[in-house]
């Protein structure tokens, strides 16, 4: 057996210490200082409302909370992570301008998404070529299935139009079939893709369902005065009236409910309905408000989600995208914590990955968060899920509505 020199064992051991060094100095160099994310979101324009309830406190939620607790783990460093965000003014042309100026001026590590379905759809084309996950979480539209095949960096997290339609639907059914409603509705929809996509399926099921649509009307967006509508609506006699209404019309569509004393048995708006500012502005009148959305609030990371936001925030989340925008980012941080900041690796990882978040156990299928709720009610000042009904935490339909009061 021959003897290795003192001199070889000196050189093996120093290879293996500059070996070491060498790979600790390039793992030290995948982590970055800091994790740069930007956005765009509405702080002037028509969107603001519902990007300053849904998505904009979120955002902020969210970075306060990673950055409180030493940033992103990124590898055995904690990493913090730095915002840029700029005012897409509810033009889409704006978030496109921004979400470029994002990637090629500050070359921003991750991009949040804007609110609306509009706005998502603007810059959903842009993102993919650049290569960013897309968290489309106010996007709803019964085109997500395609898109996220056309967009594979993209993940859709609200259900579809036709999901919440159906769902809608299928309450209204039960409630006559039990002899609590009769068949005729009276429906009005803000004519953009949001109004329309719902309204066209809403129709449908109605159709199906045997219901009988006395009343049919779009309007166009930031129509204010909202009275004549509700008064040919009313003219019908409904047992249900559906608004798919943008937040300012779904006040404005029960404002003027109330003025003219419009009570019929259900009445269902959104989005909007789910929004504090719905409580606060109606007061006990928003009992047995239906609308999009709802949660589960016996659910206890709800509950604390509820006295995080208050606390952080200053004031309660809607009962709908809220949780759910938050979800997301717990998703993309816990990616981006398994896998790194390589965009393509976490947009693998968000595709096929489970991850843990305050609304459950999260797991996309094709792009698409299916879980979710459709149909929500306020019931004692909260405003709890009630379809699908086969979700945990879901509540019975409390029907007639009570009549409007002072």
């Amino acid at each position: 057996m021959r003897r290795v020199s003192a001199a070889v064992l000196a050189a093996l051991g120093a290879f293996a210490l500059t070996s070491t060094a060498s790979a600790q100095a390039a793992s030290d160099k995948a982590v970055p200082d800091k994790v740069r994310i930007g956005y765009a979101i509405s702080k002037t324009g028509p969107f603001t409302g519902g990007a300053s309830i849904t998505t904009l406190p979120v955002y902020q939620l969210w970075v306060k909370e990673v950055n409180a607790a030493g940033g992103l783990k990124i590898g055995d460093r904690r990493v913090p992570i730095e915002v840029v965000e700029y005012d897409d003014r509810s033009n889409s042309e704006e978030a496109i301008k921004a979400i470029e100026r994002l990637a090629s001026q500050d070359k921003v590590d991750f991009i949040l998404p804007p609110w609306s379905t509009g706005l998502n759809l603007a810059v959903g084309p842009i993102l993919n070529r650049l290569g960013y996950p897309h968290l489309a979480v106010t996007t709803n539209t019964n085109r997500a299935p395609e898109l996220a095949k056309r967009w594979p960096n993209a993940s859709f997290w609200l259900g579809l139009p036709s999901d919440i339609s159906v769902e809608m639907v299928a309450v209204l059914k039960t409630l006559r079939d039990q002899g609590k409603i009769g068949p005729t509705v009276a429906m009005i929809a803000v004519s953009d893709q949001f109004g329309i996509e719902l309204s066209t399926a809403a129709r449908d099921a109605f159709g199906k369902a045997g219901f009988k649509l006395a009343y049919d009307k779009s309007y166009p967006a930031g129509t204010q005065d909202m009275q004549p509508m509700l008064k040919d609506a009313m003219a019908t006699s409904p047992d249900v009236f559906v608004s798919f209404s943008y937040p300012p019309d779904t006040l404005a569509v029960t404002d003027a409910a109330k003025v003219l004393s419009f009570n019929p048995k259900v009445f269902f708006t959104g989005v909007g309905t789910a929004f504090p500012l719905f409580k606060q502005r109606f007061g006990g009148n928003a009992e047995g408000v239906m609308g999009i959305g709802g949660w589960n609030a016996e659910s206890p990371r709800l509950k604390d989600y509820l006295e995080r936001h208050k606390a952080g925030v200053g004031r309660e989340p809607d009962r709908w995208a809220n949780p759910i925008t938050f979800a997301s980012l717990q998703a993309l941080q816990q990616a981006i914590e398994r896998v790194g900041v390589d965009r393509a690796a976490v947009v693998k990882e968000l595709q096929s990955g489970t991850f843990d978040t305050i609304i459950g156990t999260v797991k996309l299928e094709g792009g698409l968060l299916k879980d979710v709720w459709a149909v929500g009610q306020w019931q004692n000042g909260e405003f709890y899920g009630i379809a699908p009904s086969k979700k945990d935490g879901a509540r019975a339909a409390i029907v007639p509505k009570p009549s409007w009061g002072p």
